[in-house]
């Protein structure tokens, strides 16, 4: 299905670290609204749903979508959501998809939001504590695998630091942003220390907000009122140790599968591409993709970085060109479980990007997702 499916228009609420006493079917809606009046297409020509919350069966009732031949609840990351709509749309299930994801604030991820009664609600199978035996899964095992990234490469914190910064210099610039204050060095240092290695920075901060997406045909989003991006290729990796505490290294897990498939099925990689989103829910998640693309060799994204830094923006800017996370990524904007990677992809392709808007980009690489079970992978193009 190369070039044969397209993302038509893309939206987002914005997001913030706080609660705004609302629902995420309400934020979802929203998005979804704003993404059809943008693509400039009729409510009743979409005919199919895409999306993790809400279910598809409420989204339809509460925008009044009146019938859909097609729709599914891929599990998160996003790139997920994208590749099973462009599917569904190559394959005839449905013409038009409204691809959709709220990220929410949700009891699992903050204190604030556990002491919420709402909240408790509205996160199915995660009301009420789950206590048991210490164990890598989750969030946890990043904190293990990190510690081994240091000690196999001789690298330090401030490796990552330089993620979190890179992130942040780039969410300044960014309205839809949920962290805009400037980041140095030494304010990621003296953050507090979560779960050693990783400090208050190293991880994806909790949010409220919701992007929304149209896929279609390319034939059919040439009709549409924005330029369509095409979906070039698209990759979910996984190996069979892909638990925390089964992962087998860092060079055997599924960004390598992505990696290697990607390159394979697109048509274009990173010596062509003119901006890059690397996964960073935690900031070594985002060094791993670095490595395993190929910008460098395993170990030595943080010198890459450096190499690549701008001092003056604070920012990496990758051969005085590529930025990386434009948006300000999970770490800054939030943590949107690689949707706002993709819309930021959208918009700079379409030339909305605004003040972050790269000059004539027409090639953009998603790397998504962890080291485990959500590993995935998108190239996407400007015609």
């Amino acid at each position: 299905m190369k070039d044969r499916v397209a993302i038509a228009a893309a939206s987002t609420t914005g997001f913030v670290a706080k609660n705004l006493g609302r629902s995420q079917a309400s934020l979802a809606a929203e998005a979804c609204v704003d993404v059809i009046k943008k693509s400039g297409i009729a409510r009743d020509e979409i005919d199919g749903l895409c999306g993790s919350w809400p279910s598809a069966a409420v989204l339809q009732s509460v925008l009044g979508i009146p019938e859909v031949t097609w729709f599914g609840n891929p599990v998160i990351p996003i790139v997920d959501h994208v590749a099973t709509a462009a599917a569904a749309v190559h394959a005839g299930l449905c013409e038009v998809v409204l691809v959709y994801h709220a990220a929410y604030r949700a009891v699992w991820n903050t204190g604030s939001a556990l002491k919420d009664p709402f909240r408790r609600i509205a996160t199915p199978g995660l009301s009420d504590p789950h206590p048991g035996p210490e164990t890598m899964a989750a969030a946890v095992g990043y904190t293990g695998w990190a510690s081994r990234y240091m000690y196999e490469y001789g690298v330090t914190r401030e490796d990552f630091g330089l993620v979190a910064i890179n992130s942040r210099s780039h969410a300044v610039g960014n309205p839809a942003a949920a962290m805009r204050e400037p980041m140095t060095m030494d304010d990621y240092l003296s953050a507090p220390m979560v779960r050693e290695p990783l400090c208050l920075y190293d991880m994806d901060v909790a949010v409220d907000g919701a992007d929304a997406f149209i896929v279609t045909t390319t034939e059919r989003a040439r009709d549409m009122a924005l330029p369509p991006v095409l979906i070039n290729a698209a990759v979910l990796g996984q190996v069979r140790h892909n638990e925390e505490d089964q992962t087998v290294s860092l060079r055997q897990h599924g960004q390598q599968v992505v990696v290697d498939t990607l390159k394979s099925k697109s048509d274009f990689w990173i010596d062509d591409i003119d901006v890059y989103f690397p996964y960073d829910g935690f900031t070594p998640i985002t060094l791993n993709w670095i490595d395993n693309a190929g910008w460098c060799k395993p170990g030595e994204a943080g010198a890459f970085l450096r190499e690549h830094w701008d001092s003056e923006q604070g920012y990496a800017l990758i051969n005085g060109r590529i930025p990386v996370n434009p948006h300000g990524g999970s770490l800054s904007e939030g943590a949107t479980q690689a949707s706002g990677h993709i819309r930021e992809a959208v918009h700079q392709l379409q030339g909305l990007a605004g003040d972050r808007q790269v000059t004539d980009a027409r090639r953009a690489l998603v790397t998504a997702g962890g080291f485990f079970f959500n590993a995935q992978g998108l190239t996407l193009h400007r015609p």
